[in-house]
């Protein structure tokens, strides 16, 4: 069979945008030119003013007298039971009750009366979960005993850590910690003594308070102002409406700053918008119990957030996975959904946190179209412009490897070959911040700014999205366009990348040639077979449904790689299609996805 009979309808008989029967005249968007991650000298100032600021925090906070500036006034009971809407597996908290703590893929054994709190931890990712709380949900579910055993282990925490410390009583630690103890406190309250009630009110609005201070900067300012804004729905008295005031106060501030007209986190991660609406709703249901109504700063967040969610999720029920957010469970996403009574999205195309969304009863596919998150933002950016999903029917099929930051020792992963996209040469179009600076800033994505130019169209059984970016320029002079054509009719995608040079770019001195890699990573579990022509891959996912990827490159392979699910490593595949282009001219790689059986399979 001649390997390019399966483009019959790719370049040579798929008409430009404009010409294309159904679609109408205008793009439903004008391009767009977004800017990513910059690097360079002004990021020094932002390194220096940290070194400063941190210092003067860890030696603020370290003074033998400073807890004494989060104590308020006794507070003798609880108000409110704020409801957690995060589902919650019982299984490890029937461990923690044995005495094993298993968090983050590694565990560790601390059977009562000992505590986990003065032991070294078997990972940083274990220790933040444990300080976190994370355990705490599932052990609620234990009855009497869990909440008793939860009374203990608090207790114990807070006579261990009633001193600040940068770790356990850090931003996100802290925020995570505050609202999961928050909405346990009033059933843990009931089967404590008096003297361990009031203890636990001390330990919960000591952090309450802490939250309302520096540091924390400006990402995670929202999700920080939420838990303390919780933890003061569930002190009773005066003490709770102070610390309940003072953190409504500032929170419509953060949260104009963190989550957009459309929907979108500030970061870019759809699974942060997911886990910032799960904690809106916890504040909104703690408000309701104490007859309150939720500030409209919150009521409209929760809105625009549940419709960027509604539009995310895929069709095996799970997020898109771009931008250093993971795809969640099911289970987490309809709990996050379930106020939500709109209509299912329909068949046309969509934009929303940078993310084009186009699909066909079959297909449905996500395109990155914006440049990642920059600043305090891009702790969990990806350098991967405009990265690839593909679910076909509800079996993901193309996807990422999955990185979040919960794989914090794995930032490779976070370069173009960790996600559905082209790579040239050895280079990336950004880097994660590593060494001190990392140390001290986080591991931000720098960079040269990345520009991305989307249009995109839809009309009758079509639509055309086309992608370009700039990425490429400085080093090779190309820029790479992504051109995607879905037949909604046929449920066949057909696609082309396309290198080309800059304008201005010919008369600057580079390399004639430079390798490209044109990436499709795999979802675990999905098999990849090659055909005899050496250019079609049969693909088959979770339901054994074959899908025929098809491609005109040179030199097309099935090639082991990796995907991290909850920050733990697993196999997979990926198909790569490599070649050689030049920097001087225009080079085309066409591919097409297809449904087996329908005609024209490979032999």
């Amino acid at each position: 069979m001649n390997p390019l009979a399966a483009f019959s309808r790719t370049e040579a008989d798929t008409p430009p945008p404009g010409e294309i029967p159904g679609l109408r005249g205008a793009p439903m968007r004008t391009p767009v030119r977004t800017a990513g991650a910059a690097m360079g000298p002004g990021l020094w100032p932002a390194v220096v003013g940290r070194m400063l600021t941190r210092q003067l925090w860890i030696e603020l906070y370290g003074l033998p007298g400073y807890s004494l500036t989060l104590k308020g006034r006794p507070v003798q009971g609880f108000a409110a039971t704020p409801r957690d809407f995060r589902p919650s597996d019982p299984a490890p908290g029937k461990g923690v009750m044995d005495g094993r703590f298993i968090l983050a893929g590694s565990s560790l054994e601390a059977a009562a009366p000992e505590d986990p709190w003065n032991r070294p931890s078997p990972s940083r990712a274990f220790a933040t979960e444990l300080h976190a709380f994370a355990w705490l949900p599932s052990l609620m579910q234990q009855g009497e005993r869990g909440a008793a055993e939860a009374v203990r282990l608090t207790l114990a925490w807070g006579a261990a850590f009633a001193r600040w410390s940068p770790f356990a009583w850090g931003p996100e630690v802290l925020a995570r910690r505050t609202l999961n103890l928050a909405c346990a406190a009033r059933r843990m309250g009931q089967v404590a003594t008096e003297a361990e009630r009031l203890k636990l009110a001390d330990v919960l609005g000591r952090q309450g308070r802490q939250l309302l201070r520096p540091p924390g900067g400006l990402a995670g300012s929202a999700e920080r102002l939420t838990a303390a804004a919780v933890a003061g729905c569930v002190l009773v008295g005066p003490p709770g409406v102070s610390l309940r005031r003072a953190a409504l106060r500032r929170l419509p501030g953060a949260l104009e700053r963190t989550v957009g007209a459309d929907g979108g986190h500030a970061s870019r991660s759809p699974e942060a918008g997911l886990e910032l609406l799960l904690d809106l709703l916890t504040l909104d249901d703690a408000l309701s119990q104490l007859s309150e109504a939720s500030p409209e700063a919150v009521r409209g967040a929760i809105q625009r957030l549940t419709v960027t969610l509604r539009l995310l999720t895929l069709p095996d029920g799970r997020l898109v996975t771009m931008q250093g957010g993971g795809p969640s469970t099911p289970a987490r996403i309809a709990a996050a959904r379930a106020h939500d009574d709109a209509p299912a999205a329909d068949l046309h195309s969509r934009i929303v946190a940078g993310i084009a969304r186009i699909r066909s009863p079959l297909l449905t596919i996500a395109a990155d179209v914006s440049g990642p998150a920059h600043g305090a933002w891009s702790g969990a950016a990806c350098a991967q412009p405009m990265a690839l999903e593909i679910v076909c029917g509800k079996d993901r099929l193309i996807t990422g490897c999955g990185w979040t930051p919960r794989a914090g020792d794995r930032q490779g992963l976070r370069l173009p070959p960790g996600h559905s996209t082209l790579t040239l040469g050895e280079g990336s179009t950004g880097e994660p911040l590593g060494g001190w600076k990392a140390e001290l800033m986080g591991h931000r994505l720098i960079g040269r700014p990345l520009h991305v130019d989307v249009q995109q169209r839809d009309g009758e059984g079509a639509v055309w999205l086309e992608v370009e970016h700039d990425g490429w320029v400085h080093d090779y002079g190309l820029l790479h366009q992504r051109r995607l054509y879905l037949d909604q009719r046929l449920d066949e995608l057909r696609a082309e990348e396309r290198l080309h040079p800059a304008p201005g770019q010919k008369d600057v001195v580079r390399a004639i040639a430079a390798p490209y890699a044109v990436r499709f990573q795999l979802e675990p579990g999905v098999q990849a077979s090659l055909a005899r022509d050496r250019r079609s891959i049969l693909l088959r996912g979770h339901s054994g449904r074959g899908w025929w990827f098809r491609t005109d490159g040179p030199d097309v392979a099935i090639e082991p790689s990796v995907h991290i699910d909850e920050g733990l490593t697993r196999r997979s595949l990926q198909v790569v299609v490599r070649g050689s282009a030049r920097t001087d001219s225009e080079t085309k790689i066409r591919w097409k996805l297809s449904p087996a059986g329908a005609g024209g399979d490979p032999t």
